[in-house]
């Protein structure tokens, strides 16, 4: 690695830490846990509704930091395990793509971050998706 590649700050310090990445977090889950797109899927909605949200936002922030380079360790459940049962479809992951992208340009979050964010979350779609269209 080169001196210029060792002092490339990581998408954790870019997105301004675990403070930064848990407030986009809340918005967030707040935005999907209330999205009727998602919520018209039974067990979505019923997933939304078995955890207390803050709960949720824990793990969602916990996982954020980890793949974005930060010291946090993901403690919860793979998102295979933990999406198996909801058969969420391709359009849903569309819905959930459209309230990050509300989430992250209300938070004015620069493009560059934006594209790494969002291929750590697409990074996930083999898992999550298994519903047919």
């Amino acid at each position: 690695m080169s001196a210029q590649q060792q002092s490339q700050p990581t998408l954790y310090e870019r997105l301004g830490g675990v403070y930064s990445i848990a407030t986009v977090v809340d918005d967030l889950i707040d935005r999907v846990m209330t999205d009727a797109r998602l919520n018209a899927n039974p067990a979505v909605n019923e997933a939304h509704h078995k955890v207390p949200p803050a709960g949720f936002k824990y793990l969602v922030t916990e996982m954020v930091c980890w793949a974005a380079g930060g010291p946090q360790k993901y403690t919860g459940r793979s998102m295979l395990d933990s999406h198996r049962e909801l058969n969420i479809t391709p359009q849903e992951w569309v819905a959930f793509m459209d309230d990050l992208q509300q989430t992250l340009d209300k938070f004015k979050v620069p493009p560059g971050e934006q594209s790494e964010l969002r291929a750590i979350v697409e990074s996930t779609y083999g898992d999550i998706v298994v519903g047919k269209t």
